[in-house]
Formats: C-alpha cells, structure tokens, sequence
C-alpha cells in the first residue's frame, strides 16, 4: 500500500511532464493527410520522424505535436503521413504547399 502512495505521485509528475510539449507558432496551421494526391503539386522539403520512449514506442499524447513542430521547422504547411495513425504518427513528409 505504501508503494501505491508514493508512486502515484512520481507517474502523475511524469504523465505531466510528458504531456507538456508545445506547439511551435504556425503548427496549429499545419494540415495532416495521409492522401498522397492532397500534396501532389506541393514541394517536399523533408522527412518527419517523431521520437521514441525507451522502449521503442512512440508517446501518442505527444506525436501529433511533434509531428506537426517538425512539419513546421523544416518550412512545411502540409504533413503527409506515411506511417502511423493520423492520431499519432510517427513518420511522414513535410510539404510547402502554396
């Protein structure tokens, strides 16, 4: 019993934390698709990866954040998915689209 005490507190900080990736100014702008024909006549300008806990998964509290700042740092507008749920991807590739 004494463990469940003094570990909820720790996993509550730690699920916080996680949770506390921002977006970066212009990500809420950014449009996800997993339909390559939506950024057919846009430019790629590179690759997205979101990164991975310890154990090889991907945090999806987190991934749509991250998926959409690096979408966002690498000048896109559009972020087409290429794996992953569109909830919660975690590769894929930054588009300009104009």
């Amino acid at each position: 019993m004494n463990c469940l005490k003094v570990g909820f507190p720790m996993i509550t900080c730690a699920t916080l934390i996680a949770a506390c990736v921002s977006l970066a100014p212009g990500a809420d702008q950014v449009r996800i698709t997993k339909k390559p024909q939506d950024v057919a006549a846009c430019t790629a300008v590179g690759n997205i990866k979101v990164s991975v806990n310890a154990d090889g998964t991907v945090d999806i509290v987190n991934a749509e954040r991250e998926f959409r700042n690096q979408t966002v740092g690498l000048g896109g507008n559009v972020a087409l998915v290429t794996y992953g749920p569109i909830s919660a991807p975690s590769q894929g590739i930054a588009y300009h689209c104009s």
